[in-house]
């Protein structure tokens, strides 16, 4: 009679779900904190793709932990925890080496007041994660951090990528898209969360086009092709607005309109 064998497992089938999506987010601390020694170098091209980077593993890691069923309360929490330095403290510090130092002490308190908005949002963020599922998760409350992070960048990514479209004060630019910034990661301005899409089948090979594209580009004029993202998510903040408002008040006309279903079968 053959004995059952015994399989020596270091952790758990469950824990090991776990560590791969654990992983990536410990590497994009890594990558957040490597940029801000770049920025100290003064290398700000490798400073810059060290945050985009870290935006796109940023969005890998849940994914993959949700497909592979590898969530857990740790990995929630470290994942907000590594997008306040990646995408607050790393940004803050890119653009204080870069532009903000010239302004002194208000230059410092920019920073500290955008860092500072990163983690008030994300534990907004963690706190609203909590709740019943309904068709508002199709939006963000306020600008998400990844995204805060990259526009705060934009002025140094346009300077970066040679684009001569228009002549700008940088000293200028720098703070005021350091306080929108600021003001739309704390403010519950609805913003597209692009989690929740849902692709037709037979549009499929189109979009794996357009993916396969978009990194080709990128690779070819990387400055050029996030400077253009960056104004296209700008322009879609006030396009999200509207399509909120339109979809909220559809739902308040449809709850109205079963409320009063209801009472005419009462009476």
């Amino acid at each position: 009679m053959e004995q059952p064998k015994n399989n020596l497992k270091i952790v758990s089938d469950k824990k090991a779900r776990m560590l791969l999506p654990n992983m990536l987010t410990l590497i994009g601390v890594c990558i957040g904190l490597s940029s801000i020694k770049f920025a100290l170098d003064g290398k700000f091209q490798i400073a810059i793709l060290a945050i985009i980077f870290a935006a796109l593993i940023d969005g890998l890691d849940g994914r993959i932990a949700r497909l592979i069923k590898g969530t857990s309360k740790v990995g929630k929490e470290l994942d907000s925890l590594t997008d306040v330095i990646s995408f607050g403290v790393a940004p803050a510090f890119i653009m204080y080496f870069w532009k903000l130092n010239e302004l002194g002490k208000f230059g410092w308190l920019l920073c500290l007041i955008y860092v500072v908005c990163v983690a008030l949002r994300l534990a907004r963020f963690n706190v609203n994660s909590n709740q019943e599922i309904s068709w508002k998760d199709n939006f963000f409350q306020g600008v998400p951090s990844p995204a805060g992070g990259i526009i705060v960048l934009l002025p140094l990514i346009y300077s970066l990528s040679e684009l001569k479209f228009f002549q700008i004060d940088l000293s200028l630019i720098v703070p005021i898209f350091f306080i929108i910034t600021s003001f739309l990661l704390i403010s519950k301005f609805p913003t597209y969360s692009f989690k929740k899409i849902v692709i037709p089948r037979r549009t499929t090979i189109f979009l794996l086009f357009g993916i396969v594209l978009f990194f080709g580009l990128l690779l070819i004029y990387t400055f050029k092709v996030i400077t253009f993202s960056g104004i296209v998510y700008l322009c879609l903040i006030p396009i999200s607005y509207f399509h909120f408002k339109r979809i909220e008040k559809q739902k308040i006309n449809e709850t109205i309109n079963e409320d009063n279903e209801d009472l005419e079968d009462i009476l």
